[in-house]
């Protein structure tokens, strides 16, 4: 299909609570479902969000295999999740370094929630009911957040522990 242009922070769709997907197994979602997969893929991103192309739609997609963007994180299956719902199984939180597309260039360390069940569908309809715990529930933490129109740097509790990647880590390098 189509690599799209990510939305940056600082544009309006990317505060909005996105919309409950409606509609399943069409031919609309599944062309959306594709850009998504072939942006996220030529950007070497950990996930999507719809609203971070500009559709403001409950829609995330996610996955890691061998990422240069994060070289240390165990792999996660590749997930397409729609109207997510996301329930902390523990109050254990756990501070980490977090990147996006959206906030090119820069990182910061935020809390998040250590173990968690997530539910959804498929592009199909077809419920989705996973516990996840680690890096895996740290990206669905991420990519949700995006339909409720929050980006990584609003939880930020330490901004000292915020800045340009270059600066931050100027022995590695990285593509974004």
């Amino acid at each position: 299909m189509a690599i799209k242009p990510i939305l940056k922070m600082g544009n309006p769709i990317l505060l909005e609570i996105a919309e409950k997907v409606q509609e399943f197994n069409s031919p609309e979602l599944e062309g959306l479902i594709e850009d998504m997969q072939d942006t996220m893929v030529s950007l070497n991103g950990a996930g999507l969000a719809a609203p971070q192309i500009g559709i403001s739609l409950q829609l995330v997609i996610f996955g890691v295999e061998v990422n240069t963007r994060y070289p240390e994180a165990e792999e996660i299956p590749f997930t397409i999740l729609i109207n997510p719902e996301i329930t902390p199984l523990s109050d254990e939180v756990e501070d980490g370094w977090e990147g996006c597309l959206s906030v090119p260039g820069l990182r910061g360390i935020v809390p998040r929630f250590t173990k968690l069940r997530y539910q959804g569908y498929d592009q199909y309809g077809n419920a989705i009911d996973r516990i996840v715990e680690g890096f895996h529930a740290r990206v669905v933490q991420h990519e949700c957040d995006h339909l409720e129109g929050i980006l990584y740097p609003m939880r930020i509790e330490d901004f000292s522990a915020f800045g340009y990647t270059e600066a931050l880590f100027p022995d590695q390098e990285y593509t974004d």
